[in-house]
């Protein structure tokens, strides 16, 4: 039974999104039900377009459930009774909602797209409900009010795996028209450099195209940052230095329950993880090189252009992140121990103090906010929300997020953006 155990959770569950398999469960039924296979072979006219209609009309209802239960879980969640939820008893890892999610009108919208009801050998698939679930939180957002922030992870989600934003790539014209509409924009990425030359190498084709605009005033172009490290090290635009960045101390930003990461303890963490990260090369035989920063820790391969083994990086994260929840200094300074592709770190802090940093910074400078702005007026977007070994998945606490596979997911989620913003203004007029 250990044995058993440690394969069902170790293995499997911490690469699973509880919410989004039970959606798909939920799912599963009707696509049993309605969508035959036999409707293939059909010849008479009409077969499979009614069963396709058939299909999207239960699909369409059982969304309308989860998010009739969504809405009673935001009820429960104002009084602070979120645990006694129907939604949270189904789905115990469910966490905090900062809008609703209309997600009826997003499966319809995603339907048109991806033809999930016309399908009838392949049902309704973990990404088919992950796209939905980004263009539901795109509808509820907009329809809350403005989107005042939208941070973004680096690699994967701007740009492919350990390349750069170049001048070409199409994300660059969607960011641009959110800083023309007076969002603000945040880079929130786990490199950790402190010299503004390298982001400047990740990030040149957006500085450059932030600094050459003529569409954005010199108040809009200052509504660009950088936070590298997960939450570390804060960049801010300014066109008139070397690299377009500024790197800003520590101390002008950081938020007041930061004050208490201590030299001392974030030495104690890292020597810790370093030691477990030795461990875990010896035990799995991995030619790699320890790299030790200043608020960071991780392994890379030794040979460049090798790679490690997928299960090598995720055994190495769970044993890494497990020693270090258990121990006394884990347990009172955050850390995010993460896969990054073809490495493994531990980062000090996580993706949620450097969305609430970006939220502290820019919110400042809105009175109106209460000195920052609100989660659900904040858009995360990135690659990694798995519950182990992903560093997005804790952004999840503080504003609302889109979950992306890939840079051109990432395009494609603006382009809803800006299609539903327009819409909205519109309707204003």
């Amino acid at each position: 039974m250990t044995t058993r155990y440690r394969v069902e959770y170790a293995l499997k569950t911490h690469r699973r999104d509880q919410f989004i398999e039970w959606i798909k469960g939920l799912l599963a039924v009707p696509f049993v039900l309605n969508s035959q296979p036999t409707g293939v072979f059909e010849t008479r006219d009409g077969t499979v377009r009614q069963m396709a209609e058939e299909a999207h009309r239960r699909y369409a209802e059982i969304m309308q459930d989860v998010e009739d239960m969504i809405d009673d879980h935001i009820a429960h969640q104002k009084v602070g009774l979120q645990g006694q939820s129907k939604l949270k008893l189904l789905v115990p890892s469910i966490g905090i909602f900062f809008t609703r999610l209309p997600l009826a009108d997003a499966f319809r919208y995603q339907d048109k797209k991806r033809f999930i009801s016309s399908r009838r050998f392949v049902p309704p698939s973990f990404n088919d409900i992950r796209l939905i679930l980004n263009t539901a939180q795109l509808m509820g957002a907009t329809m809350a009010g403005q989107i005042d922030l939208a941070t973004f992870d680096g690699d994967v989600t701007l740009y492919d795996d350990g390349m750069s934003l170049e001048a070409t790539n199409p994300v660059i014209e969607r960011i641009l028209f959110l800083m023309s509409h007076n969002t603000k924009i945040g880079i929130v990425t786990a490199a950790g450099y402190t010299e503004e030359e390298k982001y400047y190498q990740r990030l040149h084709g957006l500085l450059e195209a932030v600094k050459d605009s003529t569409a954005l005033t010199s108040t809009q172009k200052k509504n660009l940052i950088i936070m590298g490290g997960e939450s570390n090290f804060l960049f801010i635009f300014d066109p008139t230095a070397p690299y377009l960045l500024q790197h800003l101390p520590r101390r002008t930003w950081i938020l007041p329950s930061m004050s208490t990461w201590t030299q001392p303890t974030i030495s104690a963490l890292l020597d810790l993880a370093e030691s477990s990260l030795r461990e875990c090369v010896a035990n799995l035989s991995l030619n790699a090189t320890i790299l030790r920063k200043e608020r960071a820790v991780g392994i890379i391969p030794s040979v460049p252009g090798s790679r490690f083994p997928r299960e090598s990086l995720e055994e190495t994260v769970l044993v890494v992140q497990k020693k270090l929840e258990m121990s006394e200094v884990g347990q009172t300074l955050p850390f995010c121990a993460f896969n990054g592709g073809n490495d493994v770190f531990v980062d000090i802090g996580d993706k949620s103090w450097g969305v609430l940093v970006c939220q502290k910074y820019f919110g400042s400078s809105s009175p109106n906010e209460g000195g920052t702005i609100r989660g659900d007026r904040t858009l995360h977007v990135g690659d990694q929300f798995l519950s182990a070994g992903s560093n997005d998945f804790k952004a999840r606490v503080v504003g609302t997020t889109a979950w992306i596979a890939s840079p051109a997911e990432t395009v494609e989620l603006l382009d809803e953006l800006v299609e539903m913003i327009a819409v909205r203004a519109k309707k204003e007029k």
